[in-house]
């Protein structure tokens, strides 16, 4: 989960404004060619994803990792614009796509009744990268040229395959599972795929699957310029991001405990409330406190949002087919991190700005929350009783 911050946006963005002026890029055409790099890699992810239902972590993995390092590698030498999708596309499907999504699916397959405390676990690398990366690699920038800090990120992903091969010497295989120790879903079965993609519930979560995807990625995307809209240094914006990342560490802590307690039925419905606050508290900021409760919010969704959706697919549809089912859930958030910025950045070019188009996303977070709640009250009718 760690490394996976290479190819998140969180990482990608803190090198926005060096790339825009290396390619001469506008908000619009830097956040369209993000928009389809990351849409082919969420594509990909629907078949890719399925993957870890067939092979074992410790043989996916590694293959994976060091096709991110080659994604950093790329990023390091690439000298074209066009290039530039290539390489967007590669850190995206490796790095937010497919490091996590292998993560995610391990910990939700391989614990039951510790679910949530297990994926609460495995998602503090996350958090950490979240921290940590961005306060210091602005400050790496400061000494040494942002291909040189790619190179670096490339070494890193690769020292994690011989850590990784250490640590999973004795993992758990998928295909040696007993059928009986898989938890079922909803009417006490094994959902395949296209089942899922028929049953109604999986299209009433599309909009919540999207939202926290799409927007926190354009927030992050247009750091740099939000930054300057707010008229704070891009390095006092970063600055805020260390309480942002505890909030979300809590939070996550918090929805993990409470998830293994009260189940994903009834703490979904409130997860996005949160955001519909930080994003208007983000378009209305004047000051440095009210940024920072925006971060607050911003934190308390991002956290929850980590555990409760993961484990969300697993109490509904079973863990039998839980790679491939969670791969589509992964490509649609893939997807919402590739629209959102591209969105945003073409309101910029538009003469939309952030702050009104932030208010605009609070409302859709309002009705992602509705239809999300409206969904999860008639489908948790249909989940198992516990014994």
């Amino acid at each position: 989960m760690f490394l996976s911050s290479f190819g998140q946006t969180f990482f990608i963005s803190i090198f926005a404004g060096h790339i825009r002026e290396s390619f001469d890029l506008s908000h619009g055409a830097w956040g369209g060619i993000y928009t389809l790099g990351t849409s082919a890699s969420a594509v990909l992810m629907i078949w890719a994803g399925g993957l870890t239902d067939s092979f074992r972590v410790r043989v996916l993995a590694p293959v994976i990792l060091i096709l991110l390092m080659a994604a950093c590698i790329g990023m390091a030498i690439n000298q074209s614009w066009w290039g530039l999708v290539l390489v967007i596309f590669a850190l995206r499907f490796t790095g937010q796509g497919m490091t996590s999504h292998i993560a995610m699916v391990a910990m939700s397959r391989w614990f039951i009744a510790t679910r949530g405390k297990a994926l609460s676990v495995a998602t503090l690398g996350f958090a950490l990268g979240e921290a940590l990366l961005p306060l210091l690699f602005v400050a790496l920038m400061g000494l040494y040229d942002w291909r040189a800090l790619w190179g670096l990120a490339g070494v890193a992903a690769f020292l994690g395959v011989p850590a990784l091969m250490l640590l999973l010497r004795r993992e758990r295989t998928p295909q040696s599972m007993a059928q009986d120790s898989q938890a079922v879903g909803m009417l006490s079965q094994h959902w395949t795929r296209n089942q899922t993609l028929g049953h109604w519930l999986f299209w009433f979560m599309i909009p919540a699957l999207l939202g926290p995807s799409a927007f926190n990625t354009a927030f992050f995307f247009h750091q740099v310029h939000f930054a300057s809209i707010k008229s704070v240094d891009h390095v006092g914006l970063v600055a805020m991001f260390p309480l942002y990342t505890v909030v979300g560490i809590g939070a996550m802590i918090a929805s993990g405990w409470a998830l293994d307690r009260y189940g994903t039925a009834r703490l979904m419905p409130f997860m996005q409330i949160p955001m519909v606050a930080a994003f208007v508290l983000f378009a209305i900021a004047q000051n440095t406190l009210t940024l920072l409760a925006g971060f607050v919010c911003l934190g308390l969704t991002t956290g929850a949002n980590t555990t409760l959706p993961s484990a969300f697919w697993a109490e509904f549809y079973g863990t039998a087919r839980l790679g491939s089912i969670k791969a589509m859930a992964a490509a649609v958030m893939v997807f919402g991190s590739a629209i959102g910025p591209g969105l945003t950045g073409l309101g910029i070019d538009l003469g939309l700005g952030l702050e009104t188009q932030y208010l605009i996303v609070a409302g859709y977070f309002a009705f992602a929350t509705v239809m999300m709640t409206t969904g999860i009250l008639r489908a948790r009718r249909l989940l198992p009783v516990a014994p």
